[in-house]
């Protein structure tokens, strides 16, 4: 008999232990989050297409030795196509130029991005060292 409540004992704590198991494998799935996955209420509000304007979005640049094209607003737009009633006149690293009648249009990939030169390079630019 204690044979038997041995045995009766080890077969509960084995199946606490697989249900313990699986209940903190369901608790770490539902904890861990995709990276990747843009925040809350990212597409609620319109993107920020600063110079842009028109609502018209650069997403990426496309440059290789045979092609140049431009993504814009999802659209695999290439050199020379058009996007809505525009046509894509050139693409460049950061920036392309749409055209549509008379008008031109200029998206940036990074609109709230300035660059400009830094002290240490305008310095060296310049004839000079750079500070230190």
């Amino acid at each position: 008999m204690s044979q038997s409540r041995i045995t009766s004992q080890q077969s509960r704590a084995v199946a606490l232990a697989l249900a313990l198991a699986l209940f903190s494998a369901c608790a770490t799935a539902q904890v861990m989050n995709d990276p990747t996955r843009p925040p809350p209420g990212y597409d609620a509000a319109e993107p920020d297409t600063g110079d842009s304007g028109g609502g018209i979005m650069l997403q990426t640049v496309l440059i290789t030795p045979t092609q140049k094209a431009a993504i814009i607003n999802g659209v695999l737009v290439k050199l020379g196509e058009k996007y809505g009633d525009a046509v894509l006149i050139a693409v460049a690293e950061n920036e392309v130029v749409l055209r549509s009648g008379g008008a031109r249009q200029v998206l940036k990939l990074h609109p709230a991005v300035n660059k400009r030169e830094s002290d240490a390079a305008a310095g060296t630019a310049r004839g000079g060292s750079p500070a230190r």
